[in-house]
């Protein structure tokens, strides 16, 4: 269903006339299947959401191409409605002067839906996000990072798309709201059978929601695996961050 064939991206570095590049992602390659959770796991600066973005259409890839359903994503027609996101600041995705409803109705007005069948679509999702009608008229400041981020969710499955790219979704959340929201997202994928790009540094919500992981070490796919076969990763790099990772949370949630 979504297909990355060779990416390779690169960013101007020291200055506007500078001529010096460094190159971020390297002839990244892989396929995403429908209904599948694939995650993709590295540290900081190593890729991760440069690729989100790419897949988002947000940026374009110097080489290569992004297919979905065999059309490149770079056309709008082929992400709108069919491809979202719910990034990790969900204070800076909500526009802080719409209302809840207003701002889950945003994609849906990109759309030109009826106003009625907004209004009603817009009940349902609050509810499917564990939200109650009440939450229509607030905003943003009103409320808490764990039901910012459920609209968050509700806007993005608003248009029923068919892939969800989740950026750190869930890192700057408490512990106890993280896995409220993994659970949630589960039902989501399986009520409308979607796929997830789930790009986390968090080694346990990874284990929890996805299928496979890709393991990305400085802008390449260092090994793809099952999520679980996880433990059995062949590289050393692997092991290592795998090791880290699952001793930095374990630290960082004590």
């Amino acid at each position: 269903m979504l297909k990355v064939d060779g990416i390779e991206k690169s960013y101007k570095q020291g200055g506007l006339f500078s001529k010096q590049k460094q190159q971020v992602l390297k002839k990244v390659a892989f396929e995403c299947q429908q209904g599948e959770c694939l995650g993709i796991i590295g540290e900081s600066g190593s890729g991760k959401s440069t690729l989100g973005r790419l897949i988002l259409g947000i940026e374009k890839p110097d080489r290569g191409r992004i297919l979905f359903e065999g059309k490149n994503v770079n056309n709008r027609c082929v992400r709108m409605g069919s491809i979202s996101a719910v990034f990790q600041n969900y204070t800076s995705s909500i526009n802080p002067f719409l209302t809840v409803e207003e701002a889950i109705m945003e994609p849906l007005k990109a759309q030109k839906k009826v106003k009625a069948d907004m209004q009603s679509k817009v009940e349902t999702l609050l509810h499917q996000v564990g939200l109650n009608p009440s939450y229509r008229l607030k905003y943003p400041h009103e409320l808490s990072g764990g039901e910012a981020q459920r609209v968050c969710i509700a806007r993005a499955i608003s248009t029923e798309p068919r892939c969800i790219v989740f950026d750190e979704a869930i890192s700057s959340l408490d512990v106890s709201v993280q896995i409220q929201v993994l659970r949630l997202l589960e039902e989501l994928k399986q009520f409308y059978q979607m796929s997830y790009v789930f790009i986390t540094h968090d080694i346990q919500a990874a284990a929890y929601i996805c299928d496979r992981v890709l393991i990305f070490r400085d802008g390449q796919i260092e090994e793809m695996v099952p999520i679980k076969q996880l433990k059995d990763v062949q590289s050393d790099y692997a092991r290592k961050l795998l090791t880290y990772l699952i001793t930095f949370q374990g630290e960082d949630q004590g």
